[in-house]
């Protein structure tokens, strides 16, 4: 199966594997395996991050949206998210960003406002 959009390239897993808790107990501990891998779940993290969906849209492929967002909370209380995300950031490709009006002031006379003149 191709990688998806949004999902992480190897070379991005392989920074973040191990900073992500295994997915089955040590030997000799009690405990169930996870039912997701790790890079399943980062993926639908992701996903999510990225195109800004509710979790209720996340893609079956992820796993249960259920699931993925318990992982999520997790690891967001354990401070694990934020070493990830700190850790992708470093060699981010910014050179298709954009910002949109959302998340610009335009003066009042830009946007059809009482101009002062």
């Amino acid at each position: 199966m191709g990688r998806h959009r949004y999902e992480l390239k190897d070379s991005e897993w392989n920074r973040i594997a191990e900073m992500l808790p295994k997915e089955h107990p040590p030997e000799g501990k009690r405990g169930r395996p996870t039912k997701y891998d790790n890079r399943t779940v980062m993926n639908g993290i992701v996903w999510i991050a990225r195109s800004g969906a509710p979790w209720r849209e996340l893609p079956e492929r992820y796993g249960k949206w259920q699931a993925v967002y318990a992982r999520f909370q997790k690891w967001n209380e354990q401070g694990i998210i934020e070493s990830v995300f700190k850790a992708l950031i470093k060699d981010a490709d910014l050179e298709n960003i954009s910002i949109d009006s959302t998340s610009c002031k335009v003066h009042e006379s830009a946007n059809g406002g009482k101009k002062n003149c």
